[in-house]
Parts: structure tokens; C-alpha cells; sequence
């Protein structure tokens, strides 16, 4: 290939060269001929332009030697500044163009082998020593020479830049791949152990658990072993004191009685709390609603109350509404009770008062004092374990600080609320608030199906007690005899049998302790009497059992239910209501 120009070699055109030029007359003779050669120098000129523009290399060249021809293009990519400095200064390839003499070889073996090598990469060595990527396209001139070829060279730089980038990248991302997942390895190393560590610290809790809940489990046992055995001597010495009470003493012996008195009381109270604030914190006791006449309710805790207000010396009111709800009888009566407790602990003059309020769909229980009262910073203290309004010493009958603390904990298994309000030296109230579902419910009581009430005595009304503790049968005796009952006592059902076939009067009451002898119980007691007479006496058990499941078998069977130790106001409400049944639905022979 030789480069285009103008002007040919010795200055002649193509005319010149087949005999057309401007000096021959044969032209005029050959006009398609000189069409046709203009044709030839518009297309030379077209391709003259190509390869001075074109953006690739492009060069011929001698592979023994160096450039024959060359475009601009090939000059930039290899840094020289025209075809000319090109040309001259790379006057063998193999030496001084190409970067790799190896590289080269392989390409001139290529190209004498098979004439032609399409878009192979190489490296070329620019002016400055630098090197340049590029792809080379080579064909073979045999026509113009032995290894003369004719190339177009394209530079890939960037591309082989950016592929190189790329790699760079891939091999970092295969190591951070790599360290992502030996971290990840060693974090799941780190996490078994961890889960180990747990699982090991799981069962860990697991045994541990079982073991407070078998200590929870030995501990109610003991506190239920123990309050059985404690509560049986407490309550016969309790029966024992209430009957020297009701008798004539000189003042000294009456005082020393009394002291007694109070010191059994906070004795049993303490012992009573002291179980039902256990089983509050391990949510053991769960409510049992039934329909409940509140009226009723705090009408018999009134008449429990009412020999205490006449031992202290205080006014005492009870003021309710006829109303039925649905709650939990026994815990209501305990928070009620506990709640006249507090009164009359720490009220030294004046009265309380026991008030039931209707406020809409709820009903309010009002405990109203006019004792100490209590500072508006203390009000929520009370409600705490072992706290006291007042200090040990300052009068009146102290506790241990439980009472309330058990009302805020029924009340809130209940779901009920409470609220105190309270002015120092002037007295305190206590609220206990039941939502109601239903407008509240009235019922009416016909006259003739009031209870009988007993206020002199019992009028000889035979009762029989049945106890395995010889001293409870005897404080019972002494007790109910005071009260003007004829009582019978026996240690279980055979004697008891036997003890009926004598009696002179009809048989009205029975009262049976829960647990006899020979694991037997006061239940299977009753039965039998009831089937030996053949007629539904009225009962009551008196236990020292305060489990849910002796109440709940209990209240199955139609017994109603006073604990020990007895207090002797309870046990007289109780005599009340079984005699007034009986007396209502004419039961006697």
C-alpha cells in the first residue's frame, strides 16, 4: 500500500500514467476512459480521507523492517506527533514497537502460517517507553512482498483498564467474601456456644425453678402442717378464754383474762395472715364467683363486730342495700373484715361505720373511722407488707401490718378497686369499688324468712361437736354451754352414733371438725348422723384446712365453713344462721 497523495512519484497522475495526459491528443478520443479515471480520483480521494481520519491505527509495513505507510491515528496511539516521526523513528518492529520481542514472533508465525489474525491483544511500546494495550487486526501481502502486511490497530486501554479493575475487584470481593465468611464461621463458632451457654443456663433455671416450686410446694405443706397444729391449741385455748369472758371474775383475774384474750387474737390473726398473703404471692388463691347477697354479707359481719365495738367502748353502724352480685364470697367477707379490723385497731373514740353505696352500674363498700387517720404522703404505704399506722406502744391493738396489704392483693385478683382518703386525728375512709355488668340488682326479703336471731342464749338447743382434740371438745363444751346450749361432744362419727342414742331432745345442730382420725372426716360425721335420724340436720365443719380444694369440696356439699382458730363472735353468727334455718324451714321432732 502506497500512501496517497496528490501526487504520484515523478509527478505523474493516473492519466499520465495510461498516456491521457493533458499534452496527448488521444484523450479527446477516450471520453468514457476519462470519466471513468475521474471516478478513480474521487474514490482514491474518499479513501485518502478514511484513512487520515479514521480513529484506528492503520499501517502497512514490513515485519523484517519497518512502516511503509501508516495513518495519523497510528502516530497518536504509538505518542508520536506525526506519520513521518513514526516511520522514522521505528524502523523495526520486532525491536522497537512491539513491548514483548516473544509476542511478536508468535504473531509473525501466525501470519506466515495462516495469512491472517483477527482483533489479538498485544502491547506496543509508545515514544516514551510507556506501553499501550491494543487490539490488532493483520493480513498478510504476499502480492506486495514476502512478510509485507497490511494492520488496524485499535487502543484498549481503558478496556483493559477496566477489565483489570474489575479483576482487582472480584479478587477483593472474593476476599472479602472469604473474611466475610470466616467471621461468619467464627460468629457461628461463637453462637453455638452461646446457645450452649443458654441451653446450659436454661435448664440450669429449669432445675433451679423445679426446686422453688418443690420448696413452694414442701413450704405450703409445712405452713399448712404447721397452721393445723398451731391453730387446733390456739383455738381451744381461744374457746377456753371466751368462756372465763363470759364469766364472773374479780377485776384483776378479768384483766389478766382480757390481755390473754388479745394475745390469742394477734396470734390467730397473725398465723391467718401470714397464710393467706403466701398463697396470694404465689397466685395460688383463685376466685370462685357466685351470686352473693351483699346485704346479707355485711349484715353478718356487722353482728361479728358488734361485741367489738362494745369491748372498746365505740359506736359501731352498719347501713346496706338490697343487692345480689357475683363475686367471691369469702374473699369479699375476708376484705370487709379486714378492713373493720383496721377501724376499730386504730380508732380510740367515736365509731365506724360499715356503709354500702350505689353509684350507677358500681356499688361502693364504705369503711368509714374517726381514729388517727393517716398522712396524705403515707397513703399508698399502707398498703405494703408489715407496715403499721402507728408505732409499737402508742395504744390501741396492734398487728403485724398484713390486713391491708392482703385487702389490696383480694381486691386486685378480684378486679375491683380501692381508694383511702384520710385527715390526721380526724379519721380515714376506705372504698372498695365492684363494677357491675348489669344495673344493679334488688332483692326483696319476705318478714317471715328472716333468720332468727338469738341475742340471750340458745334456749337449750342441742348441739353436737365432733373433734379428734380432746381440748377443743372441751372449750367447745365449756363455750356453747355459757350460751345456753345443750352440747354433746364426740371424737368421731361411732361415738357420736352412740351418743345420739341417748339424748333426751331432738338433735339441732352439728358442728364437725374436717379432719378426724383414721382419715376420716367431719363430712362423712354429718352424713351419718343425718342418715341414723333420717332427717337433714343443719351443719357446719370447722376447720383449720384454708385450701381451695377443701373449700371448693366443701361448698359442693352444702357445709358452711368457719375456720379455726374459732373466734367466739363467728362461731355465734354461725349458731344463729344454722338454728334460724332450722327454725325457718321447721326442722324437729
Amino acid at each position: 500500500m502506497k500512501k496517497p497523495s496528490d501526487e504520484q512519484e515523478g509527478g505523474y497522475g493516473v492519466g499520465d500514467l495510461l498516456g491521457l495526459g493533458s499534452q496527448s491528443v488521444r484523450k479527446n478520443y477516450y471520453p468514457a476512459l476519462q470519466d471513468r479515471i475521474e471516478e478513480l480520483e474521487q474514490e482514491r480521494n474518499r479513501y485518502k480521507w478514511l484513512f487520515e481520519n479514521a480513529l484506528h491505527g492503520i499501517f502497512q509495513a514490513n515485519l523484517r523492517g519497518g512502516f511503509l505507510a501508516c495513518n495519523p491515528a497510528m502516530a497518536r496511539i504509538c505518542g508520536y506527533e506525526s506519520t513521518d516521526d513514526l516511520k522514522a523513528g521505528v524502523i523495526r518492529l520486532r525491536e522497537q514497537l512491539f513491548s514483548s520481542a516473544a509476542d511478536f514472533d508468535k504473531l509473525r508465525q501466525e501470519l506466515l502460517d495462516s495469512g491472517s489474525l483477527s482483533a489479538r491483544e498485544s502491547q506496543l511500546r509508545k515514544r516514551d517507553g510507556k506501553p499501550v494495550h491494543v487490539a490488532i487486526t493483520m493480513l498478510r501481502r504476499p502480492d506486495l512482498g514476502p512478510e509485507v502486511v497490511e494492520a488496524f490497530v485499535a487502543d484498549i486501554t481503558e478496556r483493559v483498564q477496566a477489565r483489570e479493575k474489575l479483576v482487582r475487584l472480584n479478587a477483593e470481593l472474593e476476599h472479602r467474601v472469604e473474611e466475610r465468611t470466616e467471621a461468619l464461621q467464627n460468629a457461628n463458632v461463637g453462637l453455638r456456644y452461646q446457645i450452649e451457654e443458654r441451653e446450659k443456663v436454661e435448664h440450669e433455671l429449669m432445675v433451679a425453678m423445679e426446686a422453688a416450686r418443690e420448696a413452694n410446694r414442701s413450704k405450703d405443706k409445712y405452713l399448712a402442717a404447721a397452721s393445723h397444729d398451731l391453730l387446733q391449741p390456739l383455738n381451744a385455748a381461744r374457746l377456753m378464754i371466751s368462756a372465763l369472758q363470759d364469766s364472773p371474775l374479780p377485776a384483776q383475774e378479768s384483766r389478766m383474762v382480757h390481755q390473754v384474750h388479745r394475745a390469742l387474737e394477734g396470734a390467730e390473726d397473725l398465723l391467718a395472715d401470714l397464710l393467706d398473703i403466701s398463697k396470694l404471692d404465689q397466685q395460688a388463691m383463685k376466685p370462685d364467683l357466685v351470686y352473693t347477697d351483699l346485704a346479707a354479707l355485711a349484715v353478718g359481719l356487722g353482728e361479728e363486730f358488734e361485741a367489738v365495738a362494745a369491748n372498746v367502748g365505740l359506736s359501731f353502724r352498719v347501713r346496706v342495700l338490697p343487692a345480689m352480685i357475683r363475686t367471691d364470697q369469702r374473699m369479699l367477707a375476708r376484705i370487709i373484715r379486714n378492713l373493720l379490723s383496721n377501724a376499730f385497731r386504730y380508732t380510740r373514740s367515736g365509731g365506724v361505720l360499715l356503709a354500702l353505696r350505689g353509684r350507677g352500674n358500681r356499688l361502693r363498700i364504705e369503711v368509714w373511722d374517726t381514729g388517727v387517720g393517716i398522712a396524705e404522703d403515707k397513703l399508698r404505704e399502707i398498703f405494703t407488707e408489715f407496715h403499721q399506722l402507728l408505732p409499737q406502744g402508742t395504744g390501741g391493738r396492734q398487728g403485724v401490718g398484713l390486713g391491708l396489704a392482703i385487702v389490696e392483693r383480694m381486691v386486685r385478683v378480684l378486679g375491683y378497686d380501692i381508694d383511702v382518703s384520710s385527715r390526721p386525728d380526724r379519721g380515714s375512709r376506705f372504698a372498695v369499688t365492684i363494677p357491675l355488668a348489669e344495673p344493679l340488682a334488688v332483692t326483696y326479703s319476705p318478714a317471715g324468712a328472716q333468720p332468727v336471731a338469738f341475742t340471750d342464749g340458745f334456749g337449750g338447743a342441742r348441739v353436737m361437736v365432733i373433734d379428734n382434740e380432746p381440748a377443743v371438745l372441751e372449750s367447745m363444751q365449756l363455750l356453747l354451754e355459757r350460751w345456753g346450749c345443750a352440747v354433746t361432744t364426740a371424737p368421731d362419727e361411732t361415738q357420736a352414733l352412740q351418743a345420739v342414742a341417748g339424748l333426751d331432745a331432738p338433735l339441732a345442730v352439728i358442728l364437725a371438725d374436717y379432719h378426724l382420725d383414721n382419715e376420716r372426716t367431719g363430712c362423712e360425721a354429718i352424713y351419718g348422723l343425718r342418715r341414723h335420724l333420717g332427717r337433714d340436720i343443719p351443719a357446719a365443719i370447722i376447720t383449720a384446712d384454708r385450701s381451695d380444694d377443701t373449700r371448693q369440696f366443701l361448698k359442693a356439699q352444702y357445709l358452711q365453713i368457719l375456720n379455726k382458730p374459732v373466734k367466739p363472735n363467728r362461731l355465734r353468727a354461725l349458731l344463729n344462721s344454722l338454728l334460724g334455718s332450722a327454725s325457718n324451714s321447721g326442722t324437729g321432732d
